[in-house]
């Protein structure tokens, strides 16, 4: 065989007998990407190294000189380990196209932390069409006549919580983890209507848990599965977590499963399928929406307004809150008192 699985006890390592050549087959594939992409270019100083340079160091990301692969927790995240994208930022025009994309078109080319290899399967086994659009937003003005949308256009985002855009109205604010939990909770309520799709994970969340919440994993197991998540014991006082909802796939998955033991634990597994399952929903959405200091692309700024739109009761968030408000050009007139 070509790969050697057995490298690693926990499997998150292999060995390729012919490294080299793998390593020059994905080191072109990028680069020819990348090319296309225009995302190569850069100012003098700026190339990608040569190829002989990478995988040189046994703590990088890609295959050492071992013919080990190994995935680097901090490659992903410093933009130093792409020096090819240090030149000075140039924002275009965004596009309309781009600006009407959903935030999840986005969210689901974006890799889980316990990885997404693993492919997305509903719990049946079978193909699943997305759910329909709910009612669109009616607070908002109509879309004007210029085409722009009722929340406008995302401009910016400020400190990392509110999403700044431009409206025919004037200027509209987005409570970003607000708004990203309001949309979550109402595809949840309509994709667990249904049979919802799963994300198993590639390694499986472990969590300590005591005597209490051991029992009560094990008497809602067919609730927990209900809702996509397939859990189990995996010690005397360790639960694994091995597939989650797939709306869920980029969550805090022990954070999320502590919650809801401790929901559970308070009422009785029938009444969690009943009055108590938009609670159970409302903690997964808050859990798996985009959190604070989150920095979004443009794009992805504009996807989430589009989602809002296309949500119902998306002027709340599930605790009440309101996640936009509008500020008119009158409004700002008034503030600076221009005109008078």
């Amino acid at each position: 065989a070509g790969v050697d699985v057995n490298v690693h006890p926990a499997k998150i390592e292999v060995r390729f007998r012919e490294a080299r050549a793998v390593h020059q087959f994905v080191y072109h594939a990028l680069k020819r990407v990348l090319a296309e992409s225009g995302a190569a270019r850069a100012e003098p100083g700026t190339q990608m190294p040569p190829h002989d340079a990478l995988g040189q160091s046994g703590s990088s990301a890609g295959v050492n000189a071992d013919g080990v692969v190994r995935a680097s927790a901090t490659d992903a995240f410093y933009p130093a380990a792409r020096p090819w994208a240090t030149g000075p930022a140039r924002q275009g025009q965004l596009a309309m196209e781009s600006a009407s994309r959903s935030y999840f078109d986005f969210a689901a080319r974006a890799r889980p932390a316990q990885g997404s290899d693993v492919p997305v399967v509903p719990l049946n086994g079978e193909a699943q069409d997305l759910p329909a659009r709910p009612t669109s937003l009616s607070s908002p003005s109509p879309v004007a006549g210029d085409g722009t949308p009722p929340l406008g256009f995302a401009l910016a985002q400020l400190h990392g919580v509110y999403i700044l855009a431009q409206n025919a109205a004037g200027l509209v604010l987005v409570d970003m983890h607000a708004a990203h939990e309001r949309i979550l909770y109402e595809k949840l309520k309509t994709v667990l209507d249904g049979r919802p799709a799963i994300q198993r994970l590639l390694i499986p969340a472990v969590l300590s848990v005591g005597p209490k919440d051991m029992a009560v994993a094990e008497e809602c197991g067919e609730v927990l599965g209900g809702m996509g998540f397939d859990v189990g014991a995996a010690g005397p006082q360790e639960l694994a977590v091995r597939s989650v909802p797939a709306l869920l796939a980029n969550a805090p998955v022990a954070e999320l499963m502590r919650q809801l033991l401790q929901e559970l634990r308070e009422y009785p597994a029938t009444e969690v399928v009943t009055a108590r399952r938009n609670a159970l929903l409302a903690t997964m959405a808050c859990h798996g929406a985009v959190r604070a200091n989150r920095q979004l692309t443009l794009p992805e700024m504009n996807a989430l307004l589009r989602d809002m739109e296309a949500t119902e009761r998306a002027d709340q968030c599930n605790h009440g809150r309101p996640t936009w408000t509008q500020l008119s050009m009158a409004d700002l007139d008034r503030f600076f008192m221009r005109g008078q």
